[in-house]
């Protein structure tokens, strides 16, 4: 069956979701080991206390409690949190810049990533004060790389698929 597009009729380029949930485990992956690594260097403290902050979004503000030591509990928790919102961001990253090539992807996803950070810090530390804490530029960085490589992974692992735009194509066969 093939279809005939009329003059009138436009494609429009898809989605690839699952590229986008690569991308948001790439991208997780990439921003957990910053905030592991990196942000205890720049900001000072241990990568313990990273984790124990991520976790607290699902266990609550109990789980900062000190000493930021090793709970494998708390390390579950972080890495469950770290990658279901990594793979939503990287949908609704697809879904904003599904459209253009490499370069937007990456560029977009940095700015995405930023607004991200922003939202972040100025408005969810309503529910999670422990967040604010936290507010600089080891975060900054990391949330801004992070949009930059799940921007990049999606555009690089993205098959591009096209269906016509209207709703009912004429079909010939």
């Amino acid at each position: 069956m093939m279809v005939r597009l009329e003059a009138r009729d436009r494609l429009v380029q898809i989605v690839d979701w699952s590229a986008a949930v690569w991308a948001g485990l790439v991208g997780g992956t990439v921003f957990f080991l910053m905030n592991l690594f990196l942000t205890p260097a720049i900001v000072g403290g241990n990568a313990w206390v990273q984790v124990r902050l991520l976790a607290s979004i699902v266990m609550g503000p109990k789980v900062l409690a000190p000493p930021a030591t090793f709970d494998a509990g708390a390390l579950f928790a972080a890495l469950a949190t770290n990658f279901a919102l990594a793979i939503l961001f990287a949908l609704f990253v697809a879904w904003v810049l599904h459209r253009w090539g490499l370069i937007v992807g990456i560029l977009g996803g940095a700015l995405l990533g930023l607004a991200l950070y922003l939202v972040v810090f100025y408005s969810l530390t309503w529910f999670f004060p422990q967040f604010f804490a936290m507010n600089g530029r080891g975060y900054l960085l990391s949330h801004v790389v992070f949009g930059a490589v799940v921007g990049g992974v999606y555009e690089a692992l993205e098959v591009e698929r096209f269906e016509p735009a209207s709703e009912s194509p004429r079909r010939e066969g």
